[in-house]
This record gives C-alpha cells, sequence and structure tokens, in this order.
C-alpha cells in the first residue's frame, strides 16, 4: 500500500485530453437535436411589462420562443443550500413580473441551430421600465430600494462567536481598524456552463451536463417537474472546469428543459464566453470592516469582523460563502474574544457562488492583512507576531471559538519551512540595501491559512470482475482533479494489485446509485476515504466466499495480491468473481477536515508606473497523506494563479447603471504562463486523524494563501501604515495611487 499511496503517477485522462479527444457537451451529436439561446435584460433593475415575441417565432428555422407568461408552469430555480435566504425572494427561470440584473434570462429561443436562434433572439422586444440600482452591498443593506417588494436587501443576516466588551477595546494596549474588498471575480472555466437534454418516451428525462454534482441536480430536476427520480438520468461528461459555479442548478437548466419536453426534441445551451463574464456566477465580492486588539508585546486579544456579502440579485446560491467566511474567521490564531457578524445582501448583480476556496480566501485575506498590521504598528516582524498567536499543536483537537473544531496541525512547523524556502533572510537583506540606494521598492509578504474541507457523506463500491480487473464505482464528480488516476491507486493499494487493472466509474446516475458530488476540496477525503473502505469490505466478502467453498473458517483464509488461500487452495478475486458477483459498497461520512499552510510572496513595485512584480512566491501546504504528489502540485500550481488573479489583475466592474463592463477577454485580465513568477511549492503532512486513508483536501490553497501574501508584500514594499489605502486588485493605477 506504501508503494502506491504518494506514487508520482501520470494522469490517465490527459492521453486524450491533450489530444483534444476529450468529449463535452459540446461534442455530444444527437438526432434532431435542437439549441437553445436566452433573451437576456440589458436593464439592471426594472419592471419587466413584457416582451414581443412574434417576429423571433416568425423566422426560418426557429422552434420555439418562450417568455415566462409562455410557460406558467415554468418552476422557479430551487437553493442550493439555505432555504432561509430565499423565502420571499423567488428565481423564476424566466424573468417575471421585475428584472434584478442585467444579463437576467427574460425569454428562450430555440431553433435548428444556434445561428438562427441568435438571429431570433436579436428581433425580440423587451419592454422594461427602469428602478432605481443598487450596486454595493453595505448601501443595499441600507437602501430604501427594494429588490423585492416589502422586503429588505438583506438576505441573511448571522452572528458568530460572542460580542466583544468594549473594554477589551479600550484596555488594550494597541487597537487596529481597516476595511478590505474581495472584488467580484469570475469563473473563468475553460468550459462555460453546458447543458444537452433529452425527453425519453416514458417522459423521464436524460440529460448530459457540464456539472459537480449530478445526484443533486437529478433531485432537483426531479422535483421541479414533477418527476420520480428515477426518470431523470444524469450524466456528466467531460467537464472543462467548475471551480464551485457548477455545483448548482442554474435558471438555464430549467428553461431548457422545460423546452425539451414541450417540444418533445433534445435541446441543448451552451453558455458562450460574454454569458460566462456577466453571469452568473461571480464568486467573491465582499465589504469587510476589520478590528483587532492586542497587548504589547504581541499578545491578540480580540477580533471582530463584519462582512457584507453580494450575493447579487438573487440570495439561492451565495449565502453559504458569507457564512464560511465567519466560520474560518480566526485562520490559525487562538484569539480569546471573536466575534464576526456575516450579511448576505441582494444588490442589481449576476448572482454569486463559491468559487474556489468558498469563503476561507475571504476570511484568509481578511485576517492576514490584519496581522501584518497590527506586527506594523507594535514594530514586530510579522514571523515573530504569528508564531507568538498560533494555535499550539498540543491544542488540537481545537475548538475555534466560531463554531469549528479544528483536527489537527503544525502552523509554526509550515511557516518556518516556507520561511528557510524563500530565504527570508537574505530578501529582508536586499530590501534593506534597496532602501538606501534609491533602487526600486521590494516587498515581503506573508499569509498563514486554515481551510475547512470536506463536507458531508459519499458512495464508494469496489466489484471484482471475472476477467481480472476491478471497477471503483464513486459518488464523486470529476471536473479535472484526476480521479481516474487517483482513485485507482487507493483501491490498488489496498487490493495489492497493479493500478492498471482498476477502472473508476463516476459521473452517471443510472450506474451510481447515490453521491454527493465534487466540492469544497471533499473528493479524496470523502470519496477516496469510501473507496478504501470498500475495497477493504471486498477484501472480506472473497474471504467469507472462499471460506464456504473450501468449508473452513473465515479466520482460516489469508488475503495476499489479489488472492485468497485457504486449505491448500489459491484462488484469485476473479475466480471468486466468476461464480456471483463480487462486490462491496461503502457510505462514508468523516469529520470536515482542516488543512493548512503558509504562504511568503516576494515583490517589487515600480514606484513612477505602479508596476508590481512577483520575484518569488513560496507555497507550504499540509494536506494530511497525499496519494499522488503529481496531481496535487498541478492543483498547486491552478490555484495559485487564480490567486495571483486575483490579487494582481481579476475584477467584475460594474458602471453606475448596473451594465458589466467586460463582455470579453479583451476586457477580462486573467493571468498567462508570462506572468506566472517562480512557484516553489513544499508540504508538511499532519495526517487526517479522522480518516484511515489520512488525507486532507487539496486544490484551493494557492487561492487561499496568494492573494493576501502578494497584498500584504506590496504594503510592505511601499510601507503604507492604513491598509485601507490598497484593495485588491492591485492594478498599476491603484498602486500609483497608493505610493503617493
Amino acid at each position: 500500500m506504501g508503494r502506491m499511496i504518494g506514487a508520482r503517477l501520470q494522469r490517465r485522462e490527459d492521453a486524450r485530453l491533450v489530444r483534444g479527444a476529450g468529449s463535452y457537451v459540446g461534442d455530444l451529436r444527437l438526432p434532431g437535436c435542437l439549441d437553445a439561446v436566452f433573451v437576456r435584460s440589458e436593464v439592471a433593475h426594472g419592471e419587466l411589462r413584457g416582451a414581443d415575441l412574434a417576429s423571433a417565432r416568425a423566422l426560418p428555422g426557429v422552434a420555439g420562443v418562450w417568455s415566462h407568461d409562455h410557460l406558467p408552469s415554468l418552476p422557479d430555480a430551487p437553493p442550493m443550500l439555505d432555504p432561509d435566504s430565499v423565502r420571499g425572494r423567488p428565481w423564476p427561470a424566466l424573468a417575471a413580473g421585475r428584472v434584478r440584473y442585467v444579463g437576467e434570462p427574460v425569454a428562450v429561443v430555440v431553433a435548428t441551430d444556434r445561428y438562427l436562434a441568435e438571429d431570433a433572439r436579436d428581433a425580440v422586444r423587451v419592454d422594461i421600465a427602469p428602478l432605481p440600482v443598487v450596486l454595493d452591498p453595505t448601501e443595499a443593506a441600507a437602501s430604501a430600494v427594494q429588490l423585492f417588494p416589502g422586503m429588505t436587501n438583506v438576505a441573511t443576516d448571522k452572528e458568530f462567536g460572542d460580542p466583544i466588551d468594549d473594554s477589551v477595546w479600550r484596555e488594550a494596549a494597541v487597537v487596529v481598524e481597516a476595511a478590505y474588498r474581495q472584488q467580484r471575480i469570475s469563473h473563468m472555466f475553460l468550459e462555460a456552463r453546458a447543458i444537452l437534454v433529452r425527453p425519453e418516451p416514458d417522459a423521464g428525462l436524460t440529460v448530459w451536463v457540464s456539472h459537480q454534482a449530478p445526484h443533486r441536480l437529478r433531485r432537483d430536476l426531479a422535483a421541479a417537474f414533477g418527476l420520480p427520480p428515477e426518470r431523470v438520468r444524469v450524466i456528466v461528461p467531460d467537464v472543462g472546469g467548475a471551480f464551485g459555479g457548477k455545483s448548482e442548478t442554474w435558471p438555464e437548466y430549467l428553461a431548457v428543459v422545460a423546452a425539451a419536453r414541450r417540444l418533445n426534441r433534445p435541446v441543448r445551451w451552451l453558455e458562450d464566453r460574454a454569458e460566462a463574464l456577466t453571469g452568473p456566477p461571480h464568486g467573491r465580492g465582499q465589504n469587510q470592516r476589520v478590528r483587532m486588539a492586542a497587548t504589547a508585546d504581541g499578545r491578540i486579544l480580540a477580533y471582530e469582523l463584519h462582512v457584507d456579502a453580494d450575493v447579487g440579485g438573487y440570495p439561492h446560491t451565495g449565502s453559504f460563502v458569507p457564512t464560511a467566511t465567519s466560520l474560518m474567521a480566526t485562520g490559525a490564531y487562538a484569539i480569546p474574544h471573536v466575534h464576526v457578524r456575516a450579511r448576505a445582501v441582494v444588490t442589481n448583480t449576476a448572482p454569486t457562488s463559491p468559487y474556489r476556496g468558498a469563503g476561507r480566501p475571504e476570511a484568509a485575506s481578511a485576517i492576514e492583512r490584519t496581522v501584518d498590521s497590527l506586527a506594523r504598528r507594535l514594530g514586530m516582524d510579522p514571523i515573530a507576531l504569528r508564531l507568538l498567536n498560533f494555535v499550539a499543536p498540543e491544542a488540537f483537537p481545537y475548538p475555534a471559538p466560531t463554531g469549528y473544531t479544528y483536527d489537527s496541525g503544525d502552523y509554526a512547523g509550515a511557516l518556518r519551512v516556507a520561511v528557510r524556502e524563500a530565504d527570508y533572510a537574505g530578501w529582508r537583506a536586499e530590501q534593506a540595501g534597496r532602501r538606501a540606494s534609491g533602487e526600486p521598492p521590494i516587498g515581503v509578504g506573508l499569509c498563514t491559512y486554515v481551510e475547512r474541507s470536506g463536507a458531508g457523506e459519499e458512495f464508494g463500491a469496489v466489484e471484482a470482475c471475472p476477467d481480472g480487473t476491478f471497477l471503483a464505482l464513486s459518488g464523486c464528480c470529476s471536473t479535472g482533479q484526476g480521479h481516474e488516476t487517483s482513485f485507482p491507486q487507493v483501491v490498488a493499494a489496498v487490493l495489492e494489485v497493479d493500478v492498471e487493472r482498476v477502472q473508476l466509474v463516476e459521473r452517471d446516475t443510472a450506474v451510481i446509485p447515490q453521491g454527493i458530488g465534487s466540492f469544497a476540496s471533499r473528493s479524496m477525503q470523502t470519496g477516496g476515504a469510501a473507496l478504501q473502505r470498500a475495497a477493504g469490505r471486498l477484501i472480506d466478502a472473497a474471504r467469507r466466499r472462499m471460506a464456504e467453498v473450501c468449508a473452513v473458517p473465515v479466520a482460516d483464509v489469508e488475503y495476499r495480491k489479489g488472492q485468497v488461500h485457504a486449505g491448500g487452495r489459491a484462488m484469485s478475486l476473479a475466480d471468486l468473481a466468476a461464480a456471483g458477483q463480487l462486490r462491496a459498497d461503502d457510505i462514508f461520512a468523516p469529520p470536515e477536515a482542516f488543512p493548512f499552510g503558509a504562504y511568503v510572496a516576494v515583490v517589487e513595485v515600480d514606484t513612477e508606473l505602479g508596476e508590481v512584480t512577483v520575484l518569488k512566491l513560496v507555497a507550504v501546504d499540509d494536506y494530511g497523506v497525499v496519494v499522488n504528489p503529481l496531481i496535487v502540485d498541478g492543483q498547486g500550481y491552478g490555484s495559485t494563479v487564480q490567486g495571483i488573479g486575483q490579487a494582481l489583475y481579476e475584477q467584475v466592474h460594474y458602471d453606475a447603471d448596473g451594465h458589466p463592463a467586460a463582455l470579453s477577454l479583451l476586457d477580462y485580465l486573467i493571468p498567462t504562463i508570462s506572468e506566472l513568477p517562480p512557484l516553489r511549492f513544499a508540504e508538511t503532512c499532519t495526517p487526517n486523524p479522522n480518516t484511515a486513508l489520512g488525507a486532507k483536501g487539496a486544490g484551493e490553497a494557492g487561492c487561499i494563501g496568494a492573494p493576501a501574501a502578494i497584498v500584504n508584500a506590496v504594503v510592505d514594499a511601499l510601507g503604507i501604515d492604513d491598509p485601507t489605502r490598497l484593495q485588491m486588485p492591485l492594478t498599476p493605477y491603484t498602486c500609483w495611487r497608493a505610493a503617493r
């Protein structure tokens, strides 16, 4: 088992994906398939008076055009997690009565090909009477403009920890305060959202979709259209990225299903890049206010965080994120007094959803920027301040004051590795030399983080086949994480067989009886652990069957490398499977785990032009036991580049009327390989104490650690006392202005 767990095996998937032989929703061809496009609101907030569809319906090749008035039974979009946040705020699949963001679907057009459908879309005339627009969540919370008449714009208002007595702030030696913005960013999938729906003769549905949670989508579609779940089959082909934004049941999916049922023909919708940029989904989007108190020697006494989260025009997907921010608010620190208030606020912008990290980057940014601010105020090295306040290894399991219980960790150990790998002392000496000589300044920034990974139960099964191969069945749903390689590694390790003999089956609700999906860094921690347990149960089942064959007690049957031995006989698992199905299932629900790490960024700032150059970025992460380091390294690169994007480049911007500025990649900046700085990855290993596999979640850390480290480094380079002056993204203009 030890040789397979930790092996850097090349990803099986890559052989087809890099050759362009993958199969995505857009590659599927069904006889008689029609294409859907959406007429979308060009007004951010307004009264929908009607839509003239006659000209569109008259065009050749058009099979149907419908608004909400023509599909009165069209169901509303279901909430993803928090039903309380959406009561009284329905999200119709096609706008009804009012529009609440630019890009909201108003009508659906179905034609024999996409080009004809787009022509028909352009022929639709929509009458909308504009209403006042609110874009900022803090302003929206206090505004008299109500997105849902008779209801406040605050969808949820939650508190964590206990209110802090004023005496704590009065008597503290030092108190620092700041306001931060977590700007909106686009998920920027390589493959945007996509769905193809085929009605079946039994009035059921087969759905091919780019998604993260096929069983959840099956449940939602069945409930929305009054079907038994077994009549809805959801298949997820290859997926070109998800990052949290493909977990939901989006309004467009409901409209496509309704059109397919109405026409009794297959209908597909492939989102284009302009639709994907204007959203939904968008990620992040928080206003944060912080306050931190400490003793003169640097002991943190209290931390207060207020979050106003922009969840867009409908709160169905975004209220989870501010809650996650609140629960992870204290990061790696043992702080006696903690209070967090988090509001999810509707605005006239596209709805937000979880985006890689989903609340943890927002929490890490707030506390890590504040800790650096405290270090500057105290005149302490930021490393020393962190080491003084970390949760100690002997304190685990550690009950954080916001509600989570951290399972394990050595935060000081990870930081010390990061400092060593970055040559922290060397860069500090270089910084001092540059200041003395007047050369362009450099800065060194730190971020230590704790994240939560895993949630809920997961299904896993392992079956021995008569031909000597094995099937591993998982309720997870790969969206690019490498499950086809890493999950067979887990099974092969337990069975002590060649990994090439193990094949993974997932992403089809007709084959996998149940599943939760892939998000929250849960795949290996939960799904991999379920497969490990199922493989162990398969061995137990084989021993029992061999005991029956040989008429011996089970205790006398031994298992070694794919064979069972008893009474002088040996049979392979394939031999036993030939006599009848040999399979073991498992459903496993381990507690959430808490990976952690430390990042160090070194930057140079051109104070004349405001340009930031990342000279070095060191990432030290602790994911527990790593099954395939090659795959984890790849996810580290991907998430770190996305973290760099948030820190320096990316932002979904709206004008005063609520129109998004970015409609193409000419308008929205993302880092490419040309902007990739020198990266150094290292790991520590604190095994997950709650599973035999020992794995914690991996794949989101770079989005958590990189932004705060880079921002702290730029603040350090410019010597800024007020951190509010520097907000992401750190564009040249932002840095140029802050330098002055």
